[in-house]
C-alpha cells in the first residue's frame, strides 16, 4: 500500500472512531430505556432477524427487560414487552403515546383517514367515524342482521365448490366480511363471482402479504434510500393508490346522489359532515380524507377477518376432535337449520373459547401497529422524547406462559374455566387497546362467531393431507403473521 493509501485509511479510521464516539455521547446523554448500542445509519439491525422481528424483540426483552430501546436505522424505538408494560402504555399513558408511527408504504394515507393518520385530523376523524359506526349498529343488532343476511349466501357459495372438490378458500371466505363492511360503507355488496369484489380482495390480500416480507420491512426503515429502487414497495404503494381510487370513486358517486334528509350509509354521513365543515377556517373533513377513511375501514374490515377465518379453518382441520366438539355444541344449541345468532354465544362457551383461541394462537399483528410519543414523557423513570416510535407488543400478552400455559399449542381450554364456562382474559388484546384500539373490534368478534358457527353447522371440513401433517406455521412473519396457502373440501353434513 502506498503512503497516500495508508494516510487515507488512517483518516477514514479516525473519522469513523470520532463519529462513533460522538454518536455514543449523544446516545448516552438521553435518559432512554436500556438497549443494545446502535451503530450509525443501521442502528440495531444486526440484533434483529427481519424474517421474525417479534422473536428478536422477545430475546431482547429477556436481556434488557420489559421496556427497552432499539434503533431501526436512525429511528429511535421504545419496545414494551409483557402485560404490565403494554397495558400501562396503552391505557395509563394513552394520550402520551397515541400518535401513529409512520408506515411509509401507506404514503397515500399520510395524515388522512384513521389507521395511518398521525396528523391533526386523526382525532376528529376517529371520533366522528366511531359515532357514525355506532349509529349504524357497530357490534349491535343492525350488524348482526347484516351478517345473518350474508350467511346463506356464503353457505351457497361453499355448496357450489364443485361437489366437495378441493378449493382454495382465500377469496371465497373473503367475500363474506367484505360484503358486510361494504354494506356499512356504501350500502353495496358483491356477488361471490363479482370481478370487482375479487380485484379488491386481491389488492388487500397482496398488500397484507407483501407488508410482511423482509424487503418491505427494510423499506419502512430506509424509505429515503430505497424509494427509487425497484422492489415490492412499489407494488404496495401502487395497490394502496388503486384501493383509494376505488373508494374515491364511490365517495364521488355518493356526493352526486346525496340526500341530506336521508343518509344511506357511512359515506353519506361523512359527506354531510363535510358540508358542515366547509365554512370552518381549517376544514378537516375533505373528500380526500373521507376516501382515506373509507379505504382504511374497507381494508381492515375485510382482510383481518378473512385471514382469521381462513387460518381458523386450517386449525380445525388439524384438530378434528375440536371440530367434532363444535358440531355437537352447534347441534344442541342451534340445530340444523336456524341461522346462528349472537345470543347463542351465551350457551356456546366452547365455540366462544375456540374463536378466542384462534385469534390468540394466530397472533395476527404480533408487534401491533406502531405508536408514537406525542410529547416528551417520563415513563418508569425514563424520558421518552416526542416523536419516538413506541411498540406495545401484542404477542407478549397473547403468548404469556403464565396466563396461557403452553402458549405455543392451540388449546381452547385457555378460555374455559373448570366448569367448562367461557373464561375472559385481560391478556387477550388481539385488537390492541386505548386510543388506537381497532374501531371494528365488535364487528369482527361478531363475524367470527357467526360465520364459523354457520360453516360448521352445515359442513364437515376435510383436509387433503393427514391432520397430523398439517403445518400451522405462518408462511411469513412481519407486519402480520400470514397463514400458509392450502386447499380443503367442505362436505355437507346432510351427506354424512
Amino acid at each position: 500500500m502506498t503512503a497516500l493509501g495508508i494516510t487515507v485509511a488512517l483518516l477514514v479510521w479516525v473519522a469513523t472512531l470520532m463519529l462513533i464516539s460522538i454518536w455514543k455521547q449523544i446516545y448516552n446523554s438521553w435518559k432512554l430505556p436500556p438497549g443494545p448500542f446502535p451503530l450509525p445509519i443501521i442502528g440495531n439491525l444486526l440484533q434483529l432477524d427481519l424474517k421474525n422481528v417479534p422473536k428478536s424483540l422477545t430475546k431482547l426483552a429477556e436481556r434488557y427487560g420489559p421496556v427497552f430501546t432499539v434503533y431501526l436505522g436512525s429511528q429511535r424505538t421504545v419496545v414494551l414487552h409483557g402485560y404490565k408494560a403494554v397495558k400501562e402504555v396503552l391505557l395509563d399513558y394513552k394520550n402520551d403515546f397515541s400518535g401513529r408511527g409512520e408506515i411509509f408504504a401507506f404514503e397515500a394515507h399520510k395524515d388522512r383517514g384513521i389507521t395511518f393518520n398521525n396528523g391533526p385530523s386523526w382525532k376528529d376523524t376517529r371520533r366522528l367515524s366511531l359515532s357514525i359506526l355506532r349509529d349504524y349498529g357497530m357490534g349491535k343488532r343492525a350488524n348482526e342482521e347484516r351478517i345473518q343476511r350474508e350467511v346463506p349466501l356464503l353457505l351457497g357459495a361453499l355448496r357450489g365448490t364443485q361437489g366437495g372438490q378441493p378449493f382454495d378458500p382465500t377469496f371465497l371466505l373473503g367475500y363474506a366480511p367484505c360484503n358486510v363492511i361494504s354494506d356499512i360503507l356504501f350500502r353495496k355488496r358483491f356477488d361471490y363471482t363479482d370481478q370487482t369484489g375479487l380485484r379488491i380482495q386481491k389488492l388487500f390480500n397482496e398488500n397484507f402479504y407483501l407488508l410482511s416480507t423482509t424487503w418491505l420491512q427494510f423499506y419502512n426503515i430506509f424509505p429515503n434510500y430505497l424509494r427509487y429502487l425497484p422492489g415490492n414497495h412499489r407494488k404496495v404503494i401502487k395497490n394502496v393508490y388503486e384501493i383509494k381510487g376505488y373508494t374515491s370513486a364511490r365517495v364521488k358517486e355518493h356526493q352526486e346522489s346525496l340526500d341530506p334528509n336521508c343518509p344511506r350509509d357511512f359515506t353519506d354521513r361523512l359527506l354531510l359532515e363535510m358540508q358542515k365543515e366547509k365554512y370552518s377556517a381549517e376544514p378537516w373533513c375533505t373528500l380526500d380524507n373521507i376516501a382515506a377513511t373509507v379505504a382504511d375501514l374497507f381494508f381492515a374490515g375485510t382482510e383481518t377477518t378473512s385471514t382469521t377465518l381462513r387460518y381458523g379453518l386450517l386449525i380445525l382441520m388439524k384438530y378434528p376432535e375440536i371440530e367434532e366438539k363444535l358440531h355437537e355444541e352447534i347441534d344442541r344449541v342451534i340445530g340444523p337449520s336456524r341461522v346462528p345468532a349472537i345470543k347463542d354465544r351465551l350457551e356456546m362457551p366452547y365455540m366462544d373459547a375456540v374463536v378466542h383461541e384462534i385469534q390468540r394462537f394466530i397472533d395476527l399483528l404480533p408487534s401491533n401497529l406502531p405508536h408514537e410519543a406525542t410529547r416528551d414523557t417520563v415513563f418508569r423513570g425514563y424520558v421518552i422524547p416526542k416523536g419516538t416510535v413506541v411498540v406495545p407488543t401484542l404477542d407478549s400478552l397473547l403468548f404469556d406462559n403464565q396466563e396461557f400455559p403452553d402458549p405455543e399449542k392451540f388449546n381452547p381450554e385457555h378460555f374455559l374455566n373448570e366448569s367448562g364456562k367461557f373464561k375472559y382474559s385481560d391478556y387477550f388484546k388481539a385488537f390492541s387497546a386505548g386510543k388506537r384500539v381497532c374501531v371494528g373490534e365488535g364487528l369482527a368478534r361478531m363475524e367470527l362467531f357467526l360465520f364459523l358457527s354457520a360453516i360448521l353447522q352445515h359442513f364437515n371440513l376435510k383436509s387433503l393431507v393427514d391432520p397430523k401433517d398439517i403445518d400451522l406455521s405462518p408462511s411469513l412473519i412481519g407486519f402480520a403473521k400470514i397463514p400458509p396457502r392450502y386447499k380443503l373440501c367442505v362436505i355437507p353434513r346432510s351427506d354424512v
